[in-house]
């Protein structure tokens, strides 16, 4: 079994086991609108009365995939679906134990089996897992699985991202995500089993550090067994015995050390080489297999230096894209591996090698996808709209869960854990909302060290590993002088108001790293154009033709392409979203322009007749 060789169906990509079952499929279902469920048991296996209507699982009630289209405020909603002994797969271990895991729930979850509370979850983008074992009833031919989900509109405390708190869409926020809206599986694991992986390539020190997690700390000392592959290669193996719940393993591979071959180990979206690792955890005397996963890494570094992003330590100039995750027919949900992956195969074609997943955790099988077929990825996360304790305490709480679901991903390069102060509109002159925004950028640090952090993407950052400006001006003369220079760029950063309106650095800390060359500069948002005759759509600026589209996005992209002093860019957007059509696709997933007319602008490549994609500046409406 090879993990690097899945189809991206199985829901968690880092750490797959061969035998699964995928509870995707019809559910019944219920709106819980007075909150009456809990008091009146709907949890029991015999209260079936409440659920007459069916749902298509992992779709929100509120988008049209799940069968129900319900748009209005439904704050508290259930689920209940029956499982059979088949489906348990008990077999004959009676130590074995049952475990449903659930992609994500928005945003508090709580679930039962056969009536018994066998877990409760905050946090709506972030996995859980429910042991059900001790909840079986073993006499019942049918087991009944029930999830109740809580998601509050008007908690603005609450990560909710572009979910809007208005019952109708507006502006650039979208229809809510109420309830399950990523897989739900079972699998039927030892008593003793694998609950967590993890992964770092140390490049210079050619060496993985790894950290294997156990559902238990053993009754007595395991063997831990580690096999890298690099297709049929095996290119180390190594062991170490096990006596805790969390092992830190770390192994030499001689090939990495080898600089005139390392080149061919190397992760990159040009090159997106990935490598096996199969687990084994044995009984140390008899050597009898107690519980084995497979997983895979890349051999990449990132880092900044110099003015420059740095992967695998050499300048990487990034051209991205943002995508809003989101759409029409399933809201925050996808239709799976095959939707995912082209996805990530058209942003490419489209010149980009990179994406920005915006105020959202996307699904781990895009993650496996970006891996793949290579694609960096900027990791972001829901933001609040208030600052309070509570908020502080959510936030933090749930970025740590993602921090440690998507760390050993080799396509994320970046964290960034707050954008545009969404959730401290206040940081310009708030010394706590500052505060907060450098105590999540260290605790970033601090469990991830191996990637580079922003502290506020967009604007007012406190300290950043990258000075990501946001500057949607139209007008590419304005935008490209902007960048021209080093003066003309060091005027723009260090100005009391942005392109945006909001100062770009608050603290000398930061300014003296822009200065000294240590933050590179991006312009990680940009351009929103529209290209539509809706008077309810939603753009920055507004083209009346695919020509004078092509033209401005031509201008545009050329005026940043320009500067020597940039590190890269970040163009908004994908794809149309709702009524923010300023994508480069229509919702549809039908692109405005040829694929490769926006290849050429993205790039500023050769077409194919040999002639330059025009990158002048000077264009007028």
């Amino acid at each position: 079994m090879k993990a690097t060789q899945q189809d991206g169906s199985y829901p968690r990509p880092m750490m797959m086991r061969e035998q699964w079952t995928s509870l995707v499929g019809t559910w019944a279902f219920a709106h819980d609108d007075a909150d009456v469920g809990l008091a009146a048991r709907w949890f029991e296996p015999a209260a079936g009365e409440p659920f007459s209507t069916r749902i298509q699982v992992p779709f929100p009630p509120e988008s049209p995939a799940s069968g129900i289209g319900a748009r209005g405020f439904h704050p508290v909603v259930w689920y209940r679906r029956s499982l059979t002994q088949e489906d348990l797969a008990l077999g004959a271990d009676d130590g074995a134990r049952v475990l449903v895991h659930f992609g994500a729930v928005d945003y508090r979850a709580q679930v039962w089996f056969d009536g018994q509370l066998v877990v409760s979850h905050v946090g709506g983008q972030t996995p859980f897992t429910a042991d059900v074992t001790d909840a079986i009833d073993r006499g019942a031919a049918e087991h009944v699985l029930v999830v109740r989900a809580e998601d509050r509109p008007e908690d603005a405390d609450q990560p909710r991202g572009k979910q809007d708190w208005r019952e109708q869409p507006h502006g650039i926020w979208y229809e809510r995500t109420t309830g399950i809206w990523q897989t739900v599986w079972l699998e039927t694991v030892p008593a003793d089993h694998i609950v967590d992986v993890a992964w770092t390539a140390d490049l210079a020190g050619g060496r993985v550090r790894g950290e294997v997690t156990l559902s238990r700390a053993p009754a007595v000392p395991l063997l831990l067994e580690l096999t890298l592959r690099l297709g049929d290669e095996v290119l180390v193996g190594a062991s170490c015995t096990v006596s805790g719940q969390v092992t830190d393993v770390e192994v030499a591979v001689p090939a990495l050390r080898n600089g005139q071959d390392r080149a061919r180990f190397l992760w990159t979206p040009e090159t997106p080489t990935l490598v096996d690792i199969s687990v084994e955890v044995r009984e140390q005397e008899s050597a009898r297999a107690v519980d084995s996963v497979a997983s895979y890494l890349g051999f990449r570094s990132a880092s900044v230096g110099g003015g420059s992003f740095l992967l695998n330590e050499q300048p990487y100039y990034l051209r991205s894209v943002l995508n809003q995750g989101y759409r029409p027919d399933t809201h925050l949900a996808n239709r799976g591996s095959s939707e995912l992956r082209a996805e990530v195969q058209q942003i490419k074609a489209m010149g980009f090698n990179a994406v920005r997943i915006h105020q959202k955790a996307e699904d781990p099988a895009f993650l496996f996808w970006a891996d793949r077929l290579g694609l960096l990825v900027w990791g972001e996360t829901a933001s609040a709209y208030a600052f309070s304790p509570k908020a502080v305490a959510l936030l933090t709480s749930e970025w740590m869960e993602l921090l440690r679901r998507d760390r050993s991903h080799p396509c994320v390069v970046t964290w960034v854990p707050i954008n545009e102060s969404w959730g401290v509109q206040d940081i310009a002159v708030s010394f706590a909302q500052q505060q907060f925004a450098q105590a999540l950028t260290s605790l970033t640090r601090a469990l991830d060290p191996s990637r580079p952090v922003l502290s506020n993407e967009g604007w007012e950052h406190v300290d950043s590993d990258i000075l990501g400006l946001h500057d949607y001006t139209v007008d590419p003369d304005r935008l490209a002088a902007r960048y021209a220079t080093r003066d003309a760029a060091v005027d723009t950063v260090l100005a009391a108001h942005g392109p945006q309106g909001r100062r770009p650095v608050l603290s000398d800390h930061q300014r003296r790293a822009f200065l000294d060359g240590n933050a590179p500069l991006m312009i990680t948002e940009f351009g929103g154009i529209s290209m539509s005759s809706d008077e309810e759509s939603w753009g920055y600026a507004q083209a009346s033709s695919a020509s004078s589209y092509a033209t401005l996005l031509t201008h545009l992209f050329g005026a940043l392409r320009a500067s020597s002093h940039l590190a890269g860019f970040c163009y908004t957007q994908y794809m149309d979203t709702a009524q923010e059509t300023n994508g480069l696709l229509f919702s549809d997933g039908t692109p405005k322009l040829p694929l490769e007319a926006v290849r050429q602008i993205v790039t500023g490549l050769k077409d194919s007749q040999g002639q330059a994609a025009t990158s002048t500046v000077g264009w007028v409406d």
